[in-house]
């Protein structure tokens, strides 16, 4: 009889895979615009992105309420993304700027919702709350003269499941299924909620369009960098608690399913989809004890990432922020980093 032990966990054999695939388009090297135009259809394709409409209906944009608040003035919107698929987002002025305003996309994680990027209760908009890991993104950017628009993410807070009777205990569970079936992702869904409320902007008068950008954490963070690598029209990005090495984060610790893209793994690393920015500015944010997102990776992948903006002439484009804590947003850190690189836009 062999002494040979037995293999029966389905992660052994997945993590031998991981451990001896090459990706079959991250960068080696070279021109980096043609790879990036290569990697940006594959990527499309992959997600699902290249399925979503290519016509886009009206975006019949309702305003639901608006509120005073020391920084400025909140507005609560809906609009359609595409049929049978609304949006609902607040809309950040601040008053110490004038327009047209440099604008930031800000997306929460798994979590309450969007409400906690204006710090207000999510049943009692008109309560104020406190927020905990700097999440009260739109406030951060009021603070700091830049208009926000706060998306309230598929599957997440007031756009969680509420029709079908019965729902997985991770909320995004079924959306993401559902999706797969269809062809599509959540995560292009959302990208494309995104690009939707850039359609929304470009909209205003009080935009300035070039400098449009997009942030969030953790799920947040996941679709600030796919967005970044498929949006064109955003000018700067700040994704945190996400960028890492997919070897080390998805494909090594449970994560929620909508994280993951088929096959993404044969072809590309996070640092090759975060590389499709370059040049564009971003700074990435990480948390030093962050369980799901090891920082010892992140910086294995930054460096990866820093390779891609060096071969595209812009290495100061590219910052990392490291907090001392976990899994949530410093804004303290970041901030000063994404503002330099606004001011040379």
């Amino acid at each position: 009889m062999s002494n040979r032990r037995l293999e029966l966990s389905p992660s052994v054999l997945h993590q031998h895979l991981v451990k001896h695939t090459k990706q079959a388009m991250a960068f080696r090297g070279g021109d980096v615009k043609p790879w990036q135009r290569r990697l940006r259809r594959k990527l499309a394709e992959l997600t699902g992105y290249s399925r979503m409409p290519t016509e886009r209906p009206p975006l019949n944009v309702r305003s639901l309420w608006t509120q005073r608040h020391p920084f400025g003035s909140i507005e609560k919107i809906a609009f359609t993304a595409e049929p049978h698929a609304d949006v609902l987002a607040y809309v950040c002025i601040p008053k110490e700027s004038r327009p047209p305003y440099t604008w930031m996309i800000c997306l929460q994680g798994h979590s309450t919702g969007m409400h906690n990027s204006i710090g207000v209760d999510r049943e009692d908009e008109m309560k104020r709350i406190k927020v905990e890991g700097d999440r009260d993104f739109a406030l951060g950017c009021m603070e700091r003269g830049i208009a926000a628009l706060c998306i309230e993410q598929r599957s997440f807070g007031l756009r969680r499941e509420q029709t079908q009777k019965q729902v997985a205990q991770a909320g995004c569970q079924d959306a993401t299924m559902h999706a797969l079936m269809l062809g599509r992702t959540l995560l292009a869904e959302r990208v494309f909620d995104v690009d939707r409320g850039i359609d929304y902007l470009l909209t205003r008068g009080d935009v300035e369009t070039k400098r449009i950008g997009v942030m969030g954490n953790s799920g947040g963070g996941t679709i600030s960098v796919f967005s970044a690598a498929l949006l064109p029209r955003l000018a700067f990005a700040m994704p945190s608690c996400y960028f890492c090495t997919f070897r080390d984060s998805v494909m090594s610790i449970m994560h929620c399913v909508d994280n993951y893209v088929p096959n993404l793994f044969l072809h590309a690393e996070m640092s090759d989809v975060l590389g499709l920015f370059a040049p564009r500015p971003v700074v990435v944010v990480a948390g030093k004890t962050d369980p799901i997102f090891p920082v010892r990776a992140v910086r294995r992948a930054f460096r990866d990432l820093q390779r891609i903006y060096r071969a595209a002439g812009a290495p100061d484009r590219c910052r990392l922020v490291v907090g001392g804590e976990g899994h949530r947003f410093y804004a303290k850190l970041a901030w000063p980093k994404m503002l330099a690189q606004l001011r040379r836009l």
